[in-house]
């Protein structure tokens, strides 16, 4: 391999690595103030395109050449290509894409990707060498990064929170992945918490509140009151040994949380001073301010304490 196009590559790698892992860190930051993830992965993906030109001469040649599994290759350029896309539609201020967003496509191509990207740098080693740090190299480098960083300017991403989030008028109704909205009818429905089986009516009688925001991994935030249960007033005394507090759904979702927690989680009922609709939760939806939409689990069934650890999960859940 040419030495330009060893380091375009080197380039592309970094720069993917620093992309995925910023998005990584944004799709669980939840109103801190970490405004630097988004520039720094808003950056990172312009440089991507603007080495296209350079990487487009790399593959070029490399096409003329026979070898296996190109379709790879291909697969891999086309769901980079993808997921950049999308990236730009949601930071102009274009985040609905009829049933899915642009960061569904955004993040669901960069995880599609993912194992190409792995197999085409141990299919295809390119190592860094000696004379690859030297002056000229180095400016072409600060270049490309003060250019990022223009473009970055560019975007219009103040309007939008650390994590990309676009801001929404009213809460959205939305499910994470694969759950689907179920019909839930009160009359039956029983919460099994803290030993005891709540009716729907038993957890009306509570009104505490809470105003917190729900910042979806859809691309959408909004700011909203809640008004239910603290979710410490439904548990037993906490006895020794118990670290976390399991929050089911209907479903089979759920999301584990430190114990420590259970008095800032609040169990909604109302929405802004409103029952809640089925596609928000009802008849009980988890509040966890300052956690991301999808540790807000919807149509609660249970509330289990148990003695795991709250990180005893997927950082991200796989229903």
């Amino acid at each position: 391999m040419r030495g330009g196009g060893r380091l375009t590559n080197l380039a592309l790698l970094c720069l993917l690595a620093l992309a995925f892992a910023s998005g990584w860190v944004a799709f669980e930051l939840s109103g801190q103030p970490a405004r630097a993830t988004l520039v720094i992965h808003a950056a990172a993906g312009v440089a991507i395109v603007l080495l296209v030109p350079w990487k487009a001469l790399v593959a070029r040649r490399g096409l003329r050449r026979p070898r296996r599994l190109r379709w790879a290759s291909l697969v891999l350029a086309l769901g980079v290509v993808v997921s950049l896309v999308f990236g730009f539609v949601h930071s102009f201020g274009h985040p609905d894409i009829g049933y899915l967003t642009a960061i569904d496509f955004h993040v669901g191509a960069a995880i599609c990707v993912l194992p190409f990207v792995i197999w085409h740098v141990l299919a295809r080693p390119a190592k860094l060498r000696r004379a690859d740090l030297s002056r000229r190299n180095f400016l072409k480098g600060a270049a490309l990064i003060g250019a990022s960083l223009l473009g970055v300017v560019a975007l219009p991403a103040a309007r939008r929170a650390p994590t990309g989030s676009y801001k929404s008028a009213s809460a959205v109704p939305t499910q994470w992945m694969f759950d689907s909205t179920p019909a839930v009818d009160t009359s039956q429905w029983r919460l099994a918490a803290g030993g005891r089986q709540w009716s729907y009516d038993d957890l009306n009688q509570f009104d505490d509140r809470v105003t917190a925001v729900l910042d979806c991994t859809g691309g959408w935030y909004s700011e909203q009151e809640w008004a239910g249960v603290w979710l410490n007033r439904l548990l037993p005394p906490r006895a020794g040994g118990t670290s976390s507090v399991y929050v089911r759904s209907v479903t089979g979702y759920g999301r584990r949380f430190d114990i420590s927690e259970a008095p800032r989680l609040l169990l909604a009922t109302r929405l802004d001073g409103a029952t809640l609709e089925s596609g928000h939760g009802f008849p009980v939806r988890l509040v966890a301010p300052g956690r991301r939409g999808f540790a807000w689990v919807k149509w609660v069934a249970s509330v289990e304490t148990d003695t795991a650890p709250w990180w005893w999960q997927p950082p991200f859940p796989l229903q």
